[in-house]
């Protein structure tokens, strides 16, 4: 199941981006920046800051997330959005003994599908470890040829094991990834990410994160999510055409 946790984010994060708009517009110092910055005063400079269009001072917050049951399908797109910092589960490094996989909705409504789904899943598992199996000997025997003891002729056999055998891991596979971005770019990603054109995986860890945003920095975000929130749909002829829905959704989104 897929989990989003705010593990931190820049302290007083509104603030902070309303000291760096004040910078742009005042004479004011670096000591003076925060003077008088109540919720109210950091208010009324985001609200400027969307009426201008002035979107560079919202890059001094930033927001981290631990992720977890998300597919290496998701871990694709995400990466995608390159105004941010990845730390991910190596695959490399962690075996996979009995991994855990995302199964899309659609494939678990079917049963046909799903039990091909789970079965092929079952198969690649067992793949994977005899590959595992068979490419750990021949490394450690030549581990050991090279002078290694036997213990660390094994463990250094079995890394470069799983580095080979996981070629055979599917899309689905589970993942854990650390994932770090600025606000400016949180805007951006739930722009496109919660839309409904958007891939069902991604949608969903879209909307988990934006919520947990709005909990943290409610004015910075309360207008974040699909451009049909607070307009019209951007997706033109390609609009779900479900734009009360996903209003919907947006309103209570953080609550």
């Amino acid at each position: 199941m897929l989990k989003v946790f705010l593990l931190t984010h820049t302290p007083m994060p509104e603030k902070v981006v309303s000291a760096a708009a004040k910078m742009c517009y005042s004479a004011a110092g670096g000591e003076e920046l925060l003077d008088g910055m109540t919720d109210e005063a950091a208010g009324r400079f985001l609200q400027m800051l969307t009426e201008i269009g002035h979107e560079s001072p919202i890059e001094h917050a930033s927001f981290t997330f631990a992720i977890e049951g998300a597919s290496r399908s998701l871990l694709a797109q995400i990466t995608r959005h390159r105004i941010a910092s990845f730390s991910v589960q190596s695959q490399r490094y962690v075996r996979k003994d009995s991994f855990e996989y995302v199964t899309p909705p659609e494939i678990a409504r079917n049963p046909e599908a799903k039990e091909l789904f789970e079965d092929t899943m079952a198969l690649l598992q067992q793949r994977y470890d005899r590959l595992s199996e068979l490419l750990a000997a021949q490394r450690r025997a030549g581990f050991e040829a090279q002078g290694l003891d036997e213990k660390q002729a094994a463990k250094k056999a079995e890394k470069a094991a799983i580095e080979d055998a996981r070629y055979v891991l599917p899309n689905a596979c589970e993942t854990r990834m650390i994932v770090t971005m600025n606000a400016r770019s949180l805007l951006n990603f739930f722009r496109l990410r919660c839309c409904n054109r958007a891939q069902w995986e991604i949608r969903e860890l879209a909307w988990q994160m934006l919520a947990l945003c709005r909990g943290a920095a409610p004015t910075l975000f309360a207008k974040a999510g699909p451009a049909c929130l607070h307009g019209p749909c951007s997706e033109g002829a390609m609009s779900c055409g479900k734009m009360d829905e996903v209003r919907q959704r947006g309103a209570a989104c953080g609550r």
